[in-house]
């Protein structure tokens, strides 16, 4: 009777552990747990290829994970996600790997603003609530100025968080650059809690982070002239397409532009020239690849192939199941993690990637 009494206590005491451990609807599961991975063979374009892909689940929370948390900055693809603790990345934007400042080409929203602009390609965009869109998101900022007395005037920046190189430009500087602009010349006009409290010559001037620096560089000075130490000042942001026309990417929390589209509607819709771009590398070379896509059940896949054309990666997208997708920066960038590997190793070390499931900022 005691041997019977001992094993109904150790049963009883077995089913309340097992009574408080999550269930499968529990928040407690982790954010990560429907992230998964896989090596498909897939036959497309008349070829057979190794791809690795990773489905990530609707509402699965994404991010920007910048090289030293900064734009403009390098880091290998592995201190990316350790530092955001990201369950799953991929490589993101093109950007200048072979000299110079490794500053993005293409727009990168970040936490709802943009850390970065750019002019050409496609763009994915995630909402807050994890949904996902895709389009040839072109952004323009401008914006007003109020002098103390009353005088109003317009204003633009053709860029954000980018050296200006050699050309005449304006350029809006934020503390997703850092804590200065990194550079000396032109005008710098600072505006902090939409007033200016501050215009001088550009010397690393430093970025504010409760506002941001506009510096104006060459013939485009003049600009600067218009802001007067106590003026008020309104920016505008505006959101269309490549054909000039308003789309709904107000909310967008995230996004990462590269390119070109490769599917739409789940159609092959693949025209890199006219979305801008030049280089053989996209127009007619294989190689490396990475991508993303939006599935028919709003869930997205990452996806990376070891060679292959546009046309050939557009094929493979296809034959994978996307119902919109697009091509991210590759060749020697093209990186892939997911739940605790490397499934995709980049040969050079990275400036932004588009990170899922992850639990830093």
């Amino acid at each position: 009777m005691k041997t019977l009494s001992r094993l109904m206590i150790a049963i009883l005491s077995i089913v309340m552990i097992l009574c408080l451990l999550p269930t499968a609807g529990s928040s407690a599961v982790a954010a990560g747990s429907g992230i998964k991975a896989a090596t498909q063979k897939v036959s497309a374009a008349g070829r057979t290829f190794t791809v690795q892909t990773v489905r990530i689940p609707k509402g699965t929370k994404t991010g920007i994970g910048l090289a030293n948390q900064q734009v403009g900055q390098t880091a290998s693809l592995s201190s990316i996600v350790k530092h955001y603790g990201a369950q799953a990345a991929i490589n993101g934007a093109f950007f200048e790997a072979y000299g110079g400042a490794p500053d993005p080409y293409g727009t990168l929203i970040k936490n709802g603003r943009i850390a970065h602009l750019g002019r050409y390609g496609t763009t994915i965009g995630f909402l807050a609530n994890g949904t996902a869109l895709m389009d040839s998101l072109r952004l323009s900022v401008t914006g007003t100025v109020q002098s103390t007395t009353g005088k109003s005037s317009s204003w633009y920046a053709i860029w954000v968080n980018r050296l200006p190189g050699a050309s005449s430009t304006s350029v809006i500087y934020t503390s997703d650059r850092g804590t200065n602009t990194g550079f000396t010349g032109g005008i710098a006009v600072t505006v902090v809690n939409n007033k200016v409290t501050h215009k001088g010559n550009n010397n690393k001037t430093k970025i504010p982070s409760n506002g941001y620096v506009l510096v104006y560089t060459g013939d485009q000075k003049y600009a600067a002239d218009r802001f007067t130490v106590g003026a008020t000042v309104n920016m505008n942001i505006a959101y269309q397409d490549i054909n000039g026309k308003d789309i709904p990417w107000q909310q967008v929390v995230t996004a990462v532009g590269a390119g070109p589209r490769l599917v739409k509607d789940s159609k092959i819709a693949l025209n890199a020239e006219a979305e801008g771009f030049q280089d053989s590398k996209i127009l007619t070379a294989a190689g490396a690849r990475s991508g993303i896509a939006i599935m028919a059940d709003g869930s997205v896949m990452i996806a990376t192939v070891p060679g292959a054309t546009m046309k050939q990666w557009a094929a493979i997208m296809q034959k994978l199941g996307a119902k919109q997708a697009m091509n991210l920066d590759g060749g020697a960038s093209s990186g892939m993690y997911a739940n605790g590997r490397m499934l995709t190793a980049p040969g050079r070390l990275l400036s932004n990637t588009l990170i899922f499931g992850a639990s830093g900022s």
